[in-house]
């Protein structure tokens, strides 16, 4: 006699604690999408690398903080990880996320001709948060990203990818597909709902809805 078949108990994902995203040629258009359409009660630390000569002056956080709900600013060194903000690499530093849920930043040699490095923000990212972080790859000229979104994806945590069809510039996601690793391949528009999706009220990484670090 066959033993009774008991189903497997789903084990539910670990929540998303950090967003990293990664973009460059076409990036202000695409991030000019997602950003503004995240909630005032969104809960995960959110990091952007966007390519940027290296002796240049940002701008992106003034720009993004008018038209975003939640606080935007550059990164500074040693600063701590906190849900519900967006923080934008500064230029000419790559930017990483340390064991203890602090920011650095590194002037080590650029990568892929960038610094700050998309790759350098994800493989930190994945060695330190593993399945509480959600990368983000978007358009882009070159190969930067690739490679440290796999890692992501390797290292238990989740991984998209810019639907290269929608991209202005199809490069940089058509080199993550590239990589072999099973990633969600999505639109800007499915991006901006899931990521919408992932607020306080979703979240019970503690009383105030934000992610413990």
């Amino acid at each position: 006699m066959l033993p009774a078949f008991v189903p497997a108990i789903p084990h539910p994902k670990p929540s998303i604690d950090v967003v990293v995203i990664g973009a460059s040629a076409g990036g202000v258009q695409a991030l000019g999408q997602l950003l503004p359409s995240l909630p005032a009660n969104f809960s995960p630390a959110l990091i952007v690398v966007l390519h940027q000569p290296a002796d240049s002056s940002s701008l992106l956080a003034e720009v993004f903080g008018a038209r975003c709900a939640l606080p935007v600013g550059l990164a500074e060194d040693k600063q701590p990880l906190q849900g519900g903000t967006i923080l934008f690499a500064p230029p000419g530093y790559h930017t990483l996320i340390e064991s203890d849920a602090t920011i650095a930043l590194s002037l080590e040699a650029p990568e892929h001709f960038s610094r700050p490095s998309i790759n350098a923000l994800f493989e930190s990212a994945a060695w330190t948060l593993k399945e509480r972080v959600l990368g983000v790859l978007l358009t882009g000229a070159n190969t930067d990203g690739a490679a440290g979104l796999a890692r992501i994806q390797r290292a238990g945590g989740t991984a998209w990818v810019q639907d290269p069809d929608s991209a202005i510039s199809q490069a940089m996601p058509r080199s993550a597909l590239e990589q072999g690793v099973p990633l969600e391949v999505l639109t800007l528009d499915q991006m901006s709902r899931r990521l919408a999706g992932l607020t306080t009220a979703a979240s019970g990484s503690d009383r105030g809805g934000r992610p413990r670090f």
